[in-house]
């Protein structure tokens, strides 16, 4: 990593918008964006494509260390082959956060995600993005929603892709979600200390887009 490429960091639980803010912040400023999210996705889906349970910490770091993984525009390539789709179904997220837990793995992937930090600048949301993989990030910024609000965002999702989608079932698996990511002994979800909290409850994606663009423009 570079300590001269500013780096925003935008932490927060699942569903809580902050990959499209995040997004859209990287493309304001014209930086780079890591979804770090993404990357246990990937990891998740390789690992059940060859039969490795998600519970196998040490088969899945092993796995992950051998996985060519790819970012082009918005499409994710997983050893060239297009998983973009694959990666955003309700099971790869519930497999994400299953395979986040373990501490191998996440050791695998601090080399991969600290590439992306490239000039000039990087945008990067994920869990312990301000704690552990940029703990010296001029801006960090904890982004999160009530449960029942998250829920309610996912399940418009859901129904806007014309996919299945139950509230109640939703619900229950972020508080499941929220649980293994807070409780987790490798890198919980946690706001760093000195994060700012934007809560988005009653905040548009513009709104919440504005306020981080704020912060960042008193940092420089």
């Amino acid at each position: 990593m570079n300590s001269a490429i500013p780096v925003i960091t935008i932490d927060g639980p699942s569903a809580s918008g902050k990959g499209t803010v995040a997004q859209l912040v990287a493309t304001e400023l014209g930086f780079h964006y890591l979804d770090s999210g993404a990357l246990y996705r990937i990891v998740a889906l390789a690992t059940q494509q060859q039969n490795i349970a998600w519970s196998n910490a040490q088969a899945i770091a092993e796995c992950s260390k051998s996985l060519a993984i790819t970012f082009i525009n918005d499409q994710v390539f997983l050893n060239n082959k297009e998983v973009t789709s694959d990666i955003r179904t309700e099971a790869m997220g519930k497999g994400a956060s299953q395979v986040a837990v373990h501490e191998p793995l996440r050791k695998v992937l601090i080399e991969i995600q600290h590439a992306f930090c490239k000039a000039p600048g990087l945008v990067a949301d994920g869990r312990d993005m301000g704690t552990v993989i940029f703990p010296d990030a001029p801006l960090k910024v904890f982004l999160t929603a009530s449960t029942e609000v998250r829920a309610t965002r996912r399940y418009q999702q859901l129904i806007n892709k014309k996919q299945a989608a139950n509230y109640d079932g939703i619900l229950q698996d972020l508080l499941e979600r929220d649980a293994r990511d807070q409780n987790r002994a490798s890198a919980p979800l946690i706001m760093a200390n000195d994060a700012v909290l934007l809560e988005t409850d009653n905040l548009t994606i513009s709104q919440a887009v504005n306020y981080v663009l704020d912060k960042y423009q008193r940092f420089i």
